[in-house]
């Protein structure tokens, strides 16, 4: 047990570096090709932030582990709408643009509840694997393209900030982070994993009970932590713009990517069991995300609260059940 904890620490430690490492690597290189912030937000680092749940539940589902995988997507959401978005507009109110809430939000929406569907199926496989990853590379095609013709239309009198890092040696920190994180999500799942059987058979519980548990917990909010970090720190700077397309374009990475690419090499099996109350609560919260934004184009102060009053009323759930 005292190994499998130090697995988990150390796996923490590894991910949350990398993440902060790719991100910052990254950025960079977003900036050379002269991206919006939003767009940065959305693409680069949201789903930088969410390289760490992509390489768990890939190497979740690898090892047979499909409550990892999935308590990790699922839980991440969860934390990414209800922790990090609810502490994010408690700090400061965050402003949402038309088109943000005309596709961007649809789009996240659309891709909680197709998991929600196909998860209740029993099986994620190669096919749904294979229809996810194309509409995530779709959609961010097409966000990228969209962004640098409007930002040649607008030709906007703020000056570009160029980037404070050579290309090189961003690329160079980009993929010295990737492997941080894929060495880090290995060690975190082999912990997280030996925690589980070993919780499960002092108390006689399942263990796919167990690892769905730690999946959604410990996993999920220790992979979420460079979307809070990022998403706080965007916010005090005034990047209201890049918390918000941090944590859309994070959830909908983890759903089209996170869970498309794992089943598309891998199918996953399982997905129906004990996740119900995990995959509504995931859907309702981008729901009541979307009408958050939708009413006043603002997700104040007291909609944070109630979001991040929703998220912790879950884990204390959990924790007791």
């Amino acid at each position: 047990m005292l190994l499998d904890i130090i697995f988990v620490l150390l796996g923490f430690v590894l991910l949350i570096k990398g993440g902060d490492w790719l991100v910052e690597g990254a950025v960079s290189i977003a900036k050379w090709a002269k991206l919006s912030p939003m767009v940065i937000g959305l693409t680069v680092i949201g789903f930088g932030t969410s390289a760490p749940e992509l390489f768990v539940s890939l190497q979740a589902a690898l090892a047979g582990s499909p409550g990892i995988c999935l308590g990790n997507v699922v839980g991440s959401n969860i934390a990414n709408i209800g922790l990090i978005l609810g502490v994010t507009a408690l700090i400061t109110p965050c402003i949402i643009k038309n088109f943000t809430l005309k596709v961007d939000l649809p789009m996240m929406l659309l891709a909680c509840w197709l998991l929600v569907a196909v998860g209740m199926s029993g099986t994620i496989g190669r096919l749904a694997g294979a229809v996810g990853v194309c509409v995530l590379i779709m959609f961010v095609t097409w966000e990228v393209r969209r962004s640098r013709r409007i930002t040649k239309m607008v030709d906007s009198n703020e000056e570009n900030e160029e980037s404070s890092m050579v290309l090189w040696k961003a690329i160079l920190l980009s993929v010295f982070a990737l492997g941080l994180l894929v060495g880090g999500s290995h060690i975190l799942v082999n912990g997280a994993s030996g925690i589980a059987r070993e919780i499960g058979a002092m108390v006689g519980a399942d263990p796919r009970d167990m690892e769905r548990i730690i999946g959604l917990t410990i996993v999920a909010v220790g992979t979420s932590f460079p979307e809070l970090f990022a998403s706080v720190i965007a916010a005090r700077k005034g990047q209201q713009d890049m918390a918000i397309g941090n944590i859309v374009g994070s959830v909908t990475f983890n759903v089209l990517f996170g869970i498309g690419l794992p089943a598309l090499i891998c199918p996953i099996h399982g997905t129906d069991i004990g996740f119900l109350r995990d995959y509504l609560i995931m859907g309702g919260l981008a729901v009541l995300l979307w009408f958050f934004m939708f009413t006043k184009r603002t997700l104040e102060r007291w909609e944070g609260l109630v979001l991040l009053l929703i998220y912790i009323s879950y884990i204390g759930y959990l924790i007791v059940a």
